[in-house]
């Protein structure tokens, strides 16, 4: 009897931001380049698919929450989002989520880091890179865990 062995992986542009972006924060020890120390080969979970995470993002304005195997992407046309589907992807320094949106790819890296969204003075935990389509933006994410700092509400 043969086994079949189910791997789901990222798209290639997924593992490509998520190594760019983890290596744009500062991330790599040793001058190796790679995001964590040399000896690291732990996926990333501080954030667990569980855990809700939110971002947002300006110019143009974007925002959204995914939680387990869904993303809702919304925009200012689409206040109310559109559900994705997605896989997620642990790697060395943060999260891929990869899926389609609107007949394009949709691939989104978390990465930890010190994020502003340059409209607020809030301070949030991890950076957001999103890639749909070819079309890169950038934004900032917290989770309940790891909220943004004050205030609250502008």
């Amino acid at each position: 009897m043969k086994l079949a062995r189910t791997c789901l992986l990222p798209s290639a542009p997924a593992i490509a931001l998520l190594l760019l972006t983890a290596c744009h924060s500062g991330a790599g020890h040793g001058g190796s380049g790679v995001p964590g120390d040399d000896q690291s080969n732990q996926p990333f979970t501080a954030i667990s698919p569980d855990e809700t995470l939110h971002f947002v993002g300006t110019e143009p304005f974007w925002a959204g929450k995914a939680r387990g195997g869904t993303l809702t992407y919304s925009t200012p046309s689409q206040p109310d989002g559109t559900k994705i589907p997605v896989k997620r992807f642990g790697g060395r320094n943060g999260l891929g989520l990869s899926g389609t949106f609107q007949g394009d790819t949709f691939d989104m890296t978390v990465t930890p880091g010190a994020c502003s969204d340059g409209m607020s003075d809030r301070r949030f935990p991890f950076t957001a890179t999103l890639n749909i389509g070819g079309d890169i933006r950038e934004g900032c994410a917290w989770t309940d865990s790891k909220p943004f700092s004050e205030p609250q509400s502008p």
